[in-house]
């Protein structure tokens, strides 16, 4: 089992940056795919980027070219560097780990809020 603790959120001006962590438990870490997920009100949760066990990314067109995700697997620890902040990021963003044959693993999110 993996737990996952994120950290980072805050509020921040259009055209601000945020650091975002997610902290894993377990010693396997390595062999999950990590990911970040947002859900703002109203609104389903959406994949906003992946990094494989290979370290191989992908992104939400919605974010590409703005956030960075990765991986460290000597501390256990991804992370989603955004820059260029836009109210329509506003959202709180979760943390997932998956693996084959573990399923999924979710943290208790991390409000981030983007003012105009």
């Amino acid at each position: 089992q993996v737990q996952l603790v994120e950290s980072g959120g805050g509020l921040v001006q259009a055209g601000g940056s945020l650091r975002l962590s997610c902290a894993a438990s377990g010693s396997t870490f390595r062999f999950y795919a990590m990911s970040w997920h947002r859900q703002a009100p109203g609104k389903q949760r959406e994949l906003v980027a992946t990094v494989s066990i290979s370290g191989s990314t992908n992104y939400a067109d919605s974010v590409k070219g703005r956030f960075t995700i990765s991986r460290d697997n000597s501390k256990n620890t991804v992370s989603l560097q955004m820059n260029n902040l836009r109210p329509e990021d506003t959202a709180v963003y979760y943390c997932n780990a998956w693996r084959l044959g573990s399923g999924d693993y979710w943290g208790q999110g991390t409000q981030v809020t983007v003012s105009s």
